[in-house]
């Protein structure tokens, strides 16, 4: 098998066997970058020289049979929000000054090289992460590998497409209101955003409590083991958690047949494309027939939309007014986001951080009920690249059409999307599977149960 076309569990496997080295992994993947990522722009930043320096030390440690960690040797790339020591970390904005000394890991980029996982280079997001497509005045466009027509999806777009395309078998996003789950979907990869803190986050996002970092994946299986390595707490984040008390690598077999799951086509409010209904129903059904009890039933919250709306701008807002010279270099349509941001009260704010209690109250109490909810991850495929919002859709932002993730960042819940189909275009298809917050174990669980049903 083609290294480009394995996933981290296999590569691992090969390692073991000696039947793929470190150094032929990422080689290979260095090699698929450089052939093919003009065409999607999924990396802002390569380092061939450092990820083989990587490569050669975890073959030295696997041929003394004493690997470093669970994915020594693995090939990994980083979203270019995550502080990296020794690469600059610009957030996809011109306004960051790339010379300047880059010396601190962020909690995510020490947990990686703490196992020995290979630092392949840093993807691309829009400017600061702050829509859910994936281009920016530094990077230019995000293109989705299934058609270089098409978006990415974002924030987390350059990390799916890597994914997707073979250019490395797992990646780190961030998701604020759906950054991870739909880059995921567009792309037809697991994006899993867990439970707030409990992957550490440093910097402190200026998105605050809506903002996740979580792993992009082939398998449930590669994102469980992610999530092992990136859970420790951080004490330069206060709200990371403690460790968690069993492995989720071990979660992903647990028995899941028999518990209570209810299916939202629309969360009650949302506008869902009819074929991208159709192939979540059908999976529904599978789901059903294989043993979880699925009842449709929605959560019976409103759409949170203008409360997210303040929350996100103020953040937006707070970090750029730190950035001297960005008014003359920002995304027109992140400026457009600064000033809004600024116009919104301390009162305000406090008001919108209400309203997401109360939603998540209100999923809590779902959640006394059903076990887990599924949705569709994104109401339509993936649309046009350089287009923040479907053209023609008469839409002005994206939390428009991203109606079904970002309510589950305001209730800090986990959250994970899987492939489940294609349209008749071939572009893939989301399922969404939110549990009770701190249930990560359970909807890597659930979600591992289903791509193995579907598979």
């Amino acid at each position: 098998m083609n290294p480009t076309d394995m996933t981290a569990t296999q590569l691992v496997e090969a390692y073991t066997t000696q039947e793929l080295s470190p150094v032929e992994a990422t080689t290979a993947v260095l090699d698929r970058i450089d052939e093919i990522d003009g065409s999607f722009g999924a990396y802002c930043y390569v380092d061939r020289n450092t990820a083989l320096e990587q490569a050669k030390a975890s073959e030295s440690r696997w041929h003394a049979d004493q690997p470093q960690g669970l994915l020594d040797g693995v090939p990994v790339s980083i979203k270019d929000i995550f502080l990296t020591a020794g690469w600059p970390t610009l957030r996809g904005s011109g306004a960051v000054d790339p010379d300047q000394p880059w010396t601190v890991d962020s909690p995510v980029a020490a947990r990686l090289r703490s196992d020995g996982m290979v630092f392949v280079g840093k993807t691309t997001t829009p400017e600061l992460a702050w829509k859910a497509v994936t281009d920016s005045p530094l990077s230019g466009i995000t293109r989705n590998p299934i058609d270089p027509r098409l978006t990415a999806g974002g924030s987390s777009g350059g990390a799916a497409a890597a994914v997707a395309a073979g250019m490395g078998p797992c990646a780190v996003g961030t998701d604020g209101g759906g950054s991870i789950r739909i880059p995921a979907a567009f792309c037809g990869i697991v994006g899993f955003k867990p439970t707030h803190g409990r992957i550490p986050m440093f910097p402190a996002s200026p998105f605050g409590p809506l903002a996740h970092a979580g792993p992009m994946t082939r398998t449930v299986e590669d994102a469980a083991l992610l999530m092992d390595i990136l859970s420790s707490p951080d004490y330069r984040d206060p709200t990371s958690q403690a460790p968690p008390q069993a492995t989720y690598r071990s979660a992903v077999n647990r028995e899941v047949t028999g518990i209570h799951v209810a299916y939202s086509p629309d969360l009650g409010f949302a506008s869902v494309d009819p074929e991208v209904a159709q192939i979540v129903e059908a999976a529904i059904k599978r789901i059903d027939n294989a043993g979880l009890n699925v009842a449709t039933e929605d959560p019976g919250f409103p759409d949170p939309l203008e409360a997210f709306d303040i929350l996100w701008s103020s953040g937006a807002a707070t970090l750029l007014e730190k950035m001297p010279g960005a008014r003359d270099t920002v995304d027109p349509g992140l400026g457009r986001l600064w000033d809004q941001g600024k116009r919104h009260t301390a009162v305000e704010y406090l008001q919108a951080r209400d309203v997401a209690a109360q939603v998540g109250i209100a999923m809590g109490a779902f959640h006394e009920r059903h076990d887990i909810l599924l949705t569709p991850t994104v109401g339509i495929p993936a649309f046009e690249a350089g287009h923040d919002v479907p053209p023609g859709s008469g839409m002005d932002h994206w939390p428009q059409w991203a109606t079904l993730s970002y309510p589950f960042n305001l209730t800090q819940q986990p959250a994970i999307s899987i492939p489940v189909g294609t349209t008749a275009a071939g572009l893939p298809v989301g399922l969404q599977i939110v549990g009770p917050r701190h249930a990560d174990d359970l909807v890597l669980a659930v979600a591992h149960f289903v791509e193995q049903l579907l598979a």
